[in-house]
């Protein structure tokens, strides 16, 4: 009976240590901003119009394309 007691303490005592590790990776990430904002970052890839500019300085906005006025259909019908 002794022995199964002394295993519930030292299981009791390892979950306490791993729930105090895990609130202290918690507060690390809140004081750090990880949990700022984590929808926006996975939209920034689908809105992002740039692309490198030939100098290799950087980047610069990508021009949305027009279509041109010959290649616009009209509404009457042949």
């Amino acid at each position: 009976m002794v022995k199964r007691m002394s295993i519930l303490f030292f299981m009791i005592g390892i979950s306490l240590l791993m729930a105090l590790g895990f609130l202290g990776a918690f507060i690390w990430s809140m004081r750090t901003g990880q949990q700022d904002d984590l929808y926006t970052p996975s939209l920034r890839m689908l809105l992002d119009d740039t692309t490198p500019d030939e100098s290799g300085s950087g980047f610069v906005a990508h021009p949305k394309p027009t279509v041109p006025a010959s290649t616009k259909t009209s509404s009457t019908a042949v």
